[in-house]
């Protein structure tokens, strides 16, 4: 409104007093630092232009590109309900770090006239970002079926080009991809989502793939809640193998969980010649084979964990062949009985023997703990339903509108849930190498991205202001972002 609006006094101190400023303020300075690692990847300027974008021209007030700089910068700095999208309209850290406009354009509001109608033909410029329905309106667009896998080639492409740029323009020639079903728990009726008893939830089980060296996330498919593990995996892993090689490295390698062993899985991969390490189920006939190998050397148990490998040979029932598995046998000080557990593959020990075997499976865990740093920072709401729309703003709708495809809805958000994070890991990745030091998602957060700024303009010039506590890993990492050298849209 533009005048000091007193707020109130706490009791606790008298002299402190809470007034509301028209003052351009911000929480999410960090903003400006995801754009521009975003624009120097230049892969959501690539996809905005490749999205089929059905509104009418003469309509849109938001382009495309913006909408969807709004929706990653939404999720990135933790406002993962699209409500939150109307109060921070006009936050202005926000309004500069989505626009296209350069100056101080972004800044500027229309003032409010008799002429403004709700149902009026749409401004040429935006005033002020994208509202939640216009976000909604978004996520729906983006579930059209070459949509979402423009999307799905967007995410791989963020990660191809920031390993490729931090590499100097190499690619590196192995990568291993590691596949793994993601529980994600909902709350409603949204179609898809089922309970798992092996969970106790009503869940979406999609599938996602990651590179554990790198901690990328490089695609993900949504499932129903009640499917098997292995269900649809190799429709899944296929593909994405023939992109990863043709955009990220020369040769990958596939590493998997023991719920996804099956004939389907491996003779699939085996036909396409990929390797892969997996972990299986144990089964009275394995466990037969393993007993022999089941007895402590001679001596006192030592105060260190021993580990023993051993190689066999095994062909289950559902299988075509036998296929290399390698026993591994752990003893762990204090304990009675030895533990163990298998590995299998289609690597030969010429190409990699048992203890390099298991040194790279246990870097599955690396993968895990990334996919688990996506679903606890992120936290994907994947709330989309098909219910209609009864009522708006207490009148009834002279027109019905078609029902939605919530299960498309609901992919089309997790998806841009990890187009956020990979940004957001790019990001991470950068302030590593400025402090030399490790740095999880959730401090990125909390130290790098939720950062107070006033923003004050003079001119043609918006000077957004920091807490001097933030200025140092700022000022650090500014000097690594060179590392990611600008990359030119490709239409």
């Amino acid at each position: 409104m533009g005048e000091t609006l007193p707020l109130f006094v706490p009791e606790f101190n008298a002299s402190v007093v809470v007034e509301s400023r028209p003052e351009r303020l911000s929480s999410d300075a960090g903003a400006l630092l995801l754009r521009e690692v975003e624009q120097r990847l230049g892969v959501m300027a690539w996809l905005a232009r490749k999205l089929h974008d059905p509104r009418e021209p003469q309509l849109i007030t938001h382009p495309l590109l913006e909408l969807l700089r709004t929706h990653q910068q939404l999720l990135a700095q933790g406002w993962r309900d699209k409500d939150d999208a109307d109060p921070l309209r006009y936050d202005p850290v926000l309004r500069l770090a989505v626009s296209t406009r350069r100056g101080t354009g972004p800044l500027m509001q229309r003032a409010p006239s008799p002429d403004d109608r709700p149902l009026a033909k749409n401004p040429a410029q935006p005033d002020g970002l994208a509202s939640q329905p216009t976000l909604s309106r978004l996520v729906a667009a983006c579930s059209a079926e070459g949509n979402r896998d423009l999307l799905r080639e967007a995410l791989l492409m963020t990660a191809a080009r920031r390993i490729k740029t931090m590499r100097r323009g190499h690619r590196p020639r192995y990568v291993t991809i590691d596949v793994d079903s993601l529980p994600l728990e909902v709350a409603g009726q949204q179609p898809g989502a089922e309970y798992n008893g092996h969970y106790h939830a009503r869940i979406f089980h999609p599938l996602i793939a990651a590179i554990a060296e790198y901690g990328d996330i490089i695609d993900a498919r949504l499932r129903p809640g009640n499917v098997h593990t292995a269900d649809g995996a190799l429709g899944f892993i296929v593909p994405l193998l023939d992109r990863v090689e043709r955009e990220l490295c020369q040769v990958a390698t596939v590493r998997i969980d023991a719920g996804f062993p099956d004939e389907e899985v491996l003779g699939g991969l085996e036909g396409r010649r990929t390797g892969y390490v997996a972990r299986i189920k144990t089964n009275p006939v394995l466990d037969r084979m393993a007993e022999p190998h089941l007895t402590r050397p001679a001596g006192r148990p030592p105060a260190e964990p021993r580990e023993w490998l051993h190689e066999l040979s095994y062909r289950a029932e559902a299988w075509s062949r036998e296929r290399r598995v390698v026993l591994v046998v752990l003893e762990r000080p204090g304990q009675l009985l030895l533990d163990y557990f298998y590995l299998i593959t289609n690597l030969t020990t010429e190409q990699m023997d048992g203890a390099a075997l298991l040194e790279l499976y246990r870097e599955r865990g690396t993968a895990e703990g990334h996919l688990g740093e996506f679903k606890d920072v992120l936290e994907p709401a994947l709330s989309s339903s098909p219910r209609g729309k009864r009522h708006y703003r207490g009148y009834v709708p002279l027109k019905r509108y078609p029902t939605i495809d919530s299960f498309a809805n609901n992919e089309v958000t997790l998806l841009l849930n990890a187009l956020a994070y990979e940004h957001m890991h790019a990001l991470r990745e950068l302030v590593a190498r400025a402090t030399r030091e490790g740095w999880s998602l959730r401090r990125l957060r909390e130290r790098i991205l939720k950062v107070a700024a006033r923003v004050v303009v003079h001119g043609r010039r918006a000077t957004v202001c920091i807490a001097r506590s933030a200025a140092g890993l700022w000022e650090a990492l500014w000097g690594t972002l060179r590392l990611i050298r600008t990359v030119e849209v490709v239409t």
